[in-house]
């Protein structure tokens, strides 16, 4: 769902890493970093081995302006160089299926479109936990990883509930529909969610918290579930959307004693 009043923000976060031997060294020890951050136009012999490392890794890289990286630096000494790196692994796609496979149950999964808020993430991956959910897709571009504040705001569940990055959503979407699941979309319109039928192998696809789900995204989907409000305003926080949404699945799936 839609969030109008959403901004995004510059959240401090312990796997900063900053400076060009932490970040080199972060490479070289093989931990995972979801993005790294570099001064536009820097183009000297540490800065290019981290930009090579970087490349291996297929981590998105971000150039930007001198103020920029001033501004995010928490220790005034970045070098032209800031990483965040992820606090947990990353798992694969086919290791959610193959989950629900060994529990005899419909994958159920949570696809999110760019949710850029790390306590968003974090509370989503808390619902999808217990909601039973087999696992929770995210995009690489244009939104939080798995960072120490998303593993804090998932109260622990990020043990349990495995998280893949994937650079196509929509492309992700396709092949799951080979696997046999159908997509509902979490948007605004006329299909209220009491109405729809959301058993079965089931991808929730929840958007970004400012813009909602990407046009490309919306139309590979399988229906359009809104819910309904009478209040004042019209919209809800993603991780409430998420909430609300994952537990009407759960519901349903009860129902049917499954």
């Amino acid at each position: 769902m839609r969030d109008k009043n959403y901004k995004s923000e510059i959240i401090p976060d312990e796997n900063r890493l900053e400076g060009r031997n932490a970040v080199l060294e972060a490479f070289r020890a093989g931990r995972t970093i979801d993005k790294l951050f570099v001064l536009d136009g820097c183009q000297d012999g540490p800065v290019k081995s981290i930009l090579r490392e970087a490349r291996k890794q297929e981590t998105v890289i971000n150039f930007l302006s001198r103020e920029r990286l001033d501004q995010m630096s928490q220790t005034g000494k970045h070098q032209g160089v800031i990483a965040y790196a992820a606090a947990f692994a990353y798992a694969e796609v086919s290791d959610m299926l193959e989950k629900a496979r060994e529990k005899g149950e419909d994958p159920f999964l949570i696809l999110l479109d760019g949710i850029e808020d790390p306590h968003n993430l974090g509370a989503i991956i808390r619902t999808a936990n217990l909601a039973g959910a087999h696992g929770v897709i995210i995009t690489k571009h244009r939104a939080a990883g798995l960072t120490s504040v998303v593993a804090k705001a998932s109260a622990g569940a990020l043990n349990y509930t495995p998280v893949a990055k994937v650079t196509n959503l929509g492309q992700t979407i396709e092949d799951l529909k080979k696997e046999g699941l159908w997509f509902v979309c979490a948007d605004m319109g006329d299909d209220v969610m009491y109405r729809q039928n959301l058993t079965g192998p089931v991808g929730l696809v929840i958007g970004n918290e400012g813009e909602g789900v990407s046009r490309l995204v919306r139309e590979k989907c399988d229906i359009i579930a809104s819910i309904p409000m009478r209040g004042d305003i019209d919209s809800l926080n993603a991780s409430v959307a998420a909430g609300v949404l994952a537990f009407e699945i759960v519901r349903q799936r009860m129902a049917k004693g499954k």
